[in-house]
């Protein structure tokens, strides 16, 4: 276990060196193991998550620090003011050239913040389950 926490703050150092999105997590038992969950996810094909849990617990962070372990890109919309539905399937198409036509792995980080119209998870839904 204690090569496990070095790896992963290893990890952690390496992500603040590459990124402007710095990362300060502590690791205990429960963290880590979320960790090596979403790093198996990521591993298999068509791999995906819903990460459910009470804001500010950190999954978004291990979500993140998991996705540069598996060295995948992180991607995630920024809402703007008037950010409407038109832009988010805008996001999504740039988001399957970069799946799919670039053959790039990347993790898709939407959180609950970012729903603004419901149509978004009707559209998120529709992409997990055709693939």
């Amino acid at each position: 276990m204690r090569k496990l926490y070095k790896l992963l703050d290893n990890k952690q150092q390496d992500y603040n060196f590459s990124s402007n999105d710095k990362l300060d997590l502590v690791f205990f038992d429960d963290a880590v193991e979320q960790i090596l969950r979403i790093c198996r996810i990521l591993r298999q094909p068509r791999g995906n998550a819903m990460l459910i849990g009470v804001g500010g617990s950190g999954k978004q962070s291990l979500s993140k620090l998991a996705s540069f372990i598996m060295k995948c890109e992180k991607y995630q919309i920024e809402l703007v003011k008037n950010y409407n539905t038109e832009a988010f399937r805008g996001d999504l198409q740039k988001l399957a050239k970069l799946t799919g036509g670039e053959r790039r792995p990347t993790s898709f980080i939407f959180t609950d913040v970012q729903i603004v119209y419901e149509s978004f998870l009707e559209d998120v839904n529709n992409i997990l389950n055709t693939g």
